[in-house]
């Protein structure tokens, strides 16, 4: 058996950024995505986001991808949100694209508190400045 920890930060939007992930939906959908992650071998750890994103952080299995994991978490999430009667009116569609990178064990912490800490974050700032700063941050410009 191997002897792995592979921690993913995921951050991804709704398409078009359309705020449609109020609450009381948005925390029915974070807790329906833990669920359904659960039950197929997903280990979210977190999951935060405000009107029109999302962050999740994922210990992957050897055998799971980056990418298979946040579209299974993405595909079925929007489906499953959609089908229910107390759904808004919008539709949630999430954008194709992502932001993925690995945690340090030691910065795990405070991506947790992070992640938590969403509300009060986008108090301050909005998720376009937020996604700007990870891509900057982490070394992506418009050619990666």
């Amino acid at each position: 058996m191997p002897y792995t920890r592979v921690c993913i930060h995921y951050v991804w939007a709704t398409k078009y950024r359309k705020p449609i992930l109020i609450k009381p939906f948005r925390e029915m959908l974070f807790n329906h995505i833990k669920q359904n992650a659960f039950a197929k071998g997903i280990h979210i750890d977190r999951i935060n986001g405000y009107v029109d994103h999302a962050h999740c952080l994922v210990f992957l299995k050897p055998t799971q991808t980056i990418n298979d994991i946040v579209q299974l978490i993405k595909g079925e999430s929007a489906h499953w949100f959609n089908q229910q009667a107390n759904a808004p009116p919008s539709k949630l569609q999430w954008q194709s694209d992502y932001f993925a990178v690995s945690v340090s064990e030691s910065d795990i912490p405070n991506v947790q508190r992070y992640i938590d800490n969403q509300e009060a974050h986008h108090q301050r700032k909005t998720f376009l400045q937020e996604y700007n700063a990870f891509l900057k941050y982490h070394g992506f410009n418009k050619t990666n």
